[in-house]
């Protein structure tokens, strides 16, 4: 079925995408995989390209898509089909970028954006910290006002990007926890990874999503100038809700494409192999399954689509976004499952690109708000409220 959210010219960038998939990606991406990360270098290859920095505006030298989403939707999408990730661009493009078209002024905008928009400056978010998991409002890293700087001290655990971004917006606490106001005190600087006293730990070694490299960070003593304060003091917590929705919506995308992605190799399979032989294709259960997955991910995609739209539109909920999670990721959890099955052994053999798909779909479910997470959300939403006494 034809998706009826794209125009011509979004067919043509998808074209641009998939070649550069297919040319670029595919051929370098065992070695990333092995290597734990993407090279920098290829992020900067893909800003020559036009491919990075897809919402910043033209003059800072980005694509000028800033009110819609449907090109990193795109960028997205074909690598996806393709089995591969590209590292950390997602929440370098997806996340971070929207952070500082938001609430940066213009001194910041035009130090920033045009490195981030050409790939040569990539970046990260620090929120999560060691025995925090969730609760943003537990948060320990501090910063303390000096004379013309912030004094960092901290650490921050499962940073996306970490090991490969030259500045990180670093949630910290610039003023006590006050229990009557628990999202209070707050606040994010942009924090350049290169200074004094910044030191970036282990890159973790991962079940999937191998070139995404995932970082141990620690502050020890770290000057951060006023002048890279994001937005005003003890904002943080609101300036996080308000980027929740296209986090979500990029975690939905990935997660439908690769959907598709498991239905395709599965079928191709199905194809080529013979059992007791015959066709593995021509069996009842294999129509089946593959039947069944391709209803729901047609399903979860129509889901999707409604929900970039309304993101576009700058209507999409938080609810809605969290909706959208939770179910694309749950189909996700099963689709590849049953995809992985119907390839039999293969199917556990890393050389097979179901395999990676499988390992990569777990942790959809966690980060950026856990399953159990988006559910209390929805809930919330239809009025239902916690139980007290």
């Amino acid at each position: 079925m034809r998706r009826a959210i794209f125009t011509e010219e979004h067919d043509a960038f998808r074209a641009m995408c998939r070649d550069f998939v297919t040319k670029e990606l595919v051929p370098a991406y065992d070695q990333f995989e092995k290597d734990g990360k993407v090279a920098k270098e290829f992020f900067a290859k893909m800003g020559e390209l036009g491919l990075t920095g897809l919402q910043v505006p033209e003059e800072y030298g980005g694509g000028g898509q800033t009110h819609t989403f449907k090109f990193n939707t795109i960028l997205n999408e074909e690598t996806a089909y393709a089995a591969t990730t590209l590292g950390t661009l997602r929440v370098h493009q997806d996340l971070v970028i929207p952070y500082i078209l938001e609430y940066a002024n213009e001194e910041q905008k035009q130090r920033w954006l045009p490195g981030m928009a050409a790939g040569t400056t990539m970046t990260a978010i620090a929120m999560t910290e060691p025995g925090t998991g969730s609760d943003l409002t537990g948060i320990r890293t501090k910063a303390e006002k000096k004379d013309g700087y912030y004094l960092l001290n901290g650490a921050k655990t499962f940073i996306s990007g970490g090991i490969n971004a030259d500045r990180v917006l670093v949630v910290a606490r610039t003023s006590p926890y006050d229990e009557n106001n628990r999202r209070g005190g707050l606040s994010i600087l942009v924090v350049d990874a290169h200074a004094e006293g910044f030191e970036k730990g282990r890159n973790l070694d991962k079940i999937g999503i191998k070139t995404q490299d995932t970082a141990e960070l620690a502050f020890n003593s770290v000057k951060v100038p006023f002048e890279d304060l994001l937005g005003e003091e003890g904002k943080a917590f609101e300036y996080l809700s308000h980027n929740l929705a296209q986090e979500r919506m990029t975690i939905a995308v990935n997660a439908v494409a690769s959907s598709q992605a498991a239905i395709n190799f599965a079928t191709q399979y199905a194809h080529e192999r013979k059992v007791f032989g015959n066709p593995l294709k021509s069996f009842q259960n294999t129509k089946f399954v593959l039947a069944e997955c391709s209803t729901e991910v047609e399903a979860a995609q129509v889901m999707l689509d409604r929900a970039i739209e309304a993101l576009d539109a700058n209507e999409l909920t938080p609810a809605d976004a969290a909706r959208v999670k939770l179910f694309t990721t749950e189909v996700q959890a099963r689709v590849v499952d049953k995809c992985l099955q119907i390839h039999g052994g293969y199917g556990y053999i890393l050389e097979y690109p179901i395999a990676r798909l499988y390992a990569d779909a777990r942790v959809t479910r966690i980060y950026g708000g856990t399953s159990e997470v988006m559910k209390t959300i929805i809930a919330k939403d239809m009025g239902l409220s916690e139980r007290r006494g």
